[in-house]
């Protein structure tokens, strides 16, 4: 399985960086390099996520974490180190609007852990990530990539668009915290990543996000989460709580994650 967005440029989901060369100017091949999942400690599903409806009126449901650490999953070849705070990262991309709200708890105690940086960065509704040269992307752009700082209740949140797709991988969005570190200038420096992994999304809302525009424009072939042997080194841990006030899909949702990590962990 590949994280490789549908244009022409196929790229693994682990992709070393050459010397001399820098991230945002690296055109990537597929290489046929194997995507290993680093599992850490107990794999088990977040109750909550699992169990939650696909549609719900009102407020966002309360999701009480396990005191289990998250398994770990692949940075993949697109990450930036950006660092850039800020809460709204659309930059003006198309798509249904989705509020993100991720919860870092120490998964020793269950406690909430303010102060921790959560880095996020995942593709528009056409499977393009944004700082490549592949395809039709661009280098030198920052859609959809921001880190905001955790609240005293654990929670970070941004705004944001649902994700779109690309051949071989499930809808996703990657996910970095960060311990340790400082905020200067709107930038997130120093301390070490806690921990590494990726968020899903339920089928249900992904089968009716892709028939609204823009996303009904990517051809791309989307790959199911049962499918997606990266979602399936313990990807249903993150899945999702998904919630939707009102009848009107392309008004937007929110979607709700428990992370429980160990704040001491570094790479």
């Amino acid at each position: 399985m590949t994280d490789t967005p549908h244009h022409n440029a196929a790229e693994p989901d682990s992709l070393p960086e050459a010397a001399g060369t820098t991230r945002r100017s690296v055109i990537a091949t597929l290489g046929g390099a194997t995507l290993g999942v680093a599992a850490l400690g107990l794999a088990a599903t977040q109750a909550a996520a699992a169990a939650a409806p696909d549609i719900v009126s009102g407020p966002a449901p309360r999701l009480v974490a396990a005191c289990v650490l998250t398994p770990e999953q692949t940075e993949g070849p697109y990450y930036l180190d950006l660092e850039t705070v800020r809460k709204d990262i659309t930059e003006g991309k198309a798509g249904v609007p989705l509020t993100l709200r991720v919860t870092v708890v120490d998964s020793t105690t269950c406690a909430p852990l303010p102060g921790t940086a959560v880095d996020i960065w995942h593709c528009d509704a056409l499977g393009i990530y944004s700082g490549y040269v592949a395809g039709g992307s661009t280098p030198d752009t920052t859609f959809l990539r921001g880190v905001q700082l955790t609240d005293a209740s654990g929670v970070a949140e941004f705004t944001t668009v649902y994700p779109g797709w690309y051949v071989g991988r499930a809808l996703h969005i990657h996910v970095k915290t960060h311990a340790g570190g400082t905020v200067s200038n709107g930038k997130y420096r120093g301390g070490h990543v806690s921990h590494t992994g990726q968020l899903y999304f339920p089928e249900t809302y992904n089968t009716r996000v892709a028939a609204l525009t823009p996303y009904r424009n990517n051809t791309a072939t989307r790959t199911l989460n049962a499918r997606d042997g990266i979602y399936r080194n313990g990807g249903s841990s993150t899945l999702l709580s998904i919630t939707q006030a009102g009848s009107d899909l392309g008004k937007g949702v929110t979607g709700t994650v428990v992370l429980g990590i160990d704040p001491t962990a570094v790479p």
